[in-house]
């Protein structure tokens, strides 16, 4: 189900999902945006197909035949940093969590509306690959200093983030979010502002998204969320970076 011609963007999509005739109708949907759409029907296939071509994203289903959603989602996050949406069959808070705790970017519970599905696509796909832009919209200087809370020190042109010597490997939706809360320490962000600085004003979903993310950041930076240095909640309101102090 390869589509090389009329690829104006150079985009190339995974789709995997052991249901046939829906990998189909997505991968026709992903098709007319011209991109270049290759499917899998297993897990298997799905990580040897995504070693040879490299996919800018990748539609992953939870549940496969053999290596399940989530070993993939595993096994491609040590080759690759596709963007990842993962589909469910159970629109349950365990699914979405654990999910996105193995490096899924995003998520959508069957059925689903193709179109929503590749809005959501393009919508990633909008994201810088370099510095994200502040929530204003002003982009980061290519020689802007490293911004540093403590002992985390976040480099936002270099996309690098260290804690003391130790290098913190980061997801790129979770450094995404860190160096949005990082752009304006001590502004309190909304979930939605948080959302609209990271995937787009045009981002349609769960506004809690953004809450399992900041979980998984905190656990990565060592941060306890009852007397958090760095990432802090603000009851009712949102999130805000604090001194690391």
């Amino acid at each position: 189900m390869n589509s090389a011609g009329g690829n104006a963007e150079g985009y190339r999509a995974l789709v995997v999902d052991d249901e046939a005739p829906l990998a189909e109708v997505v991968a026709s949907y992903l098709e007319r945006e011209n991109f270049e759409v290759s499917a899998a029907h297993n897990g298997m296939d799905a990580l040897r197909i995504a070693r040879n071509i490299d996919p800018d994203v990748v539609v992953l289903d939870l549940a496969l035949p053999g290596i399940d959603g989530l070993e993939v989602c595993r096994q491609l996050r040590t080759f690759s940093d596709a963007y990842v949406l993962m589909l469910t069959a159970r629109d349950t808070e365990i699914d979405t969590v654990v999910g996105l705790a193995v490096g899924a970017d995003d998520y959508m519970t069957k059925p689903f509306s193709p179109r929503e599905l590749v809005a959501r696509i393009r919508a990633m796909l909008r994201r810088p690959r370099s510095a994200p832009p502040h929530p204003g919209g002003t982009a980061e200087p290519a020689e802007a200093p490293p911004r540093t809370f403590g002992a985390l020190r976040v480099d936002v042109a270099g996309r690098e983030v260290h804690l003391g010597d130790d290098p913190i490997m980061l997801t790129r939706t979770e450094f995404d979010v860190l160096a949005a809360l990082s752009s304006r320490p001590g502004l309190v962000f909304s979930r939605r502002q948080l959302l609209e600085a990271v995937w787009g004003e045009s981002w349609v979903g769960n506004e809690h998204l953004i809450d399992v993310h900041i979980g998984h950041l905190r656990r990565k930076l060592r941060d306890d969320p009852g007397t958090p240095r760095y990432v802090s909640t603000v009851r009712g309101v949102g999130y805000r970076m604090g001194s690391g102090q």
